[in-house]
């Protein structure tokens, strides 16, 4: 079964210095890392979305600038596929269904970032395609939010994010542990 790596949207501006910096983001890039390692060095499929922002007023990954850029530790290499979206769901108004199904592709393993919107609709939709999705919960990383003036944590959201998605959507595991089952079914 081909087994295709998405990383969602690990850009600059969620890191120290960008203009929407994210809880545990430097650990969650250096898992993705070790992700897009594993897929190059075993040559299986992978893409990388970006997000550029449409929107008006946007405060970040505004076009044309450093934090709309990939994040060095999972730059992009010539000949690997990424795809801009504009939306939380990397398969809205994107090639990305049509470049999975060109691939053969069966099966997901997701990373990146915002765990609370772009990792959740994204594994949400792929789930909706008929994709058996793995979720790499230590490379994805959030930011705290705020409900009726209560403030949630990152930690909590993260919790309670991966909790939703975990066992219907996706099966959410650590990196170590998407590597050693995709060496094992290799």
């Amino acid at each position: 079964m081909t087994t295709a790596l998405i990383l969602v949207d690990i850009q600059n501006d969620y890191f120290p210095g960008g203009k929407m910096v994210l809880e545990g983001s430097p650990e969650a890039g250096k898992n993705a890392s070790e992700l897009l390692g594993y897929f190059r060095q075993a040559a299986l499929p992978l893409v990388h979305i970006q997000h550029i922002s449409k929107k008006p007023g946007a405060t970040f990954f505004v076009p044309n600038t450093p934090g709309a850029q990939i994040y060095e530790l999972v730059q992009p290499l010539p000949g690997e596929r990424v795809i801009q979206k504009n939306y939380p769901n990397s398969f809205r108004n994107t090639p990305l269904l049509a470049a999975l199904q060109a691939m053969k592709v069966k099966r997901l393993v997701v990373a990146g970032m915002m765990t609370h919107m772009c990792i959740d609709a994204t594994t949400r939709a792929a789930f909706d395609l008929g994709y058996e999705c793995f979720l790499a919960h230590d490379a994805c990383a959030t930011r705290a939010l705020t409900f009726r003036n209560k403030i949630i944590p990152a930690s909590d959201v993260q919790a309670a994010f991966l909790a939703a998605i975990d066992g219907t959507f996706a099966r959410v595991m650590e990196t170590r542990e998407i590597i050693a089952g995709l060496h094992e079914d290799g």
